[in-house]
């Protein structure tokens, strides 16, 4: 049922197919499969990004049977923080970061910060909030 409302949305209108999917969207795993398919017993699959699989579940007795480990997250930062941190945090910007900042705003003011930063209003892109 799940392929047939997913291949007939599809046919739509994008101005009628998205909230459409955006309330009962499918989910396919073909790029999580072909990794699997792909990754070398005792390996690491590294997902980015937003993923996941709402309809199709998830092979798993192929990833128990190649013992395959799946990371998964926003990003794997931990391994550099330590490194990363002073050079952020650096007053002279070795790094170029705060060429980034868009906007600067006072804490108290987060929730303005991000629906600037949700609608893009006033080319929003990376926003500082200072204590």
């Amino acid at each position: 049922a799940a392929k047939i409302a997913q291949t007939l949305t599809g046919l739509l209108p994008d101005a009628v197919a998205a909230p459409l999917m955006s309330h009962a969207g499918v989910d396919r795993l073909n790029a999580l499969n072909q990794a699997i398919d792909a990754v070398r017993r005792g390996g690491v699959i590294s997902v980015i990004g937003v993923y996941g699989g709402m309809t199709d579940p998830m092979p798993m007795l192929r990833m128990f049977d190649k013992g395959v480990t799946l990371r998964m997250g926003q990003a794997h930062v931990r391994r550099w923080i330590s490194q990363l941190m002073p050079l952020v945090t650096d007053d002279t910007d070795p790094l170029g970061v705060m060429d980034l900042t868009t906007h600067r705003m006072p804490l108290t003011e987060a929730p303005k910060a991000y629906e600037m930063f949700q609608k893009k209003a006033n080319g929003a892109v990376k926003m500082l909030l200072q204590p």
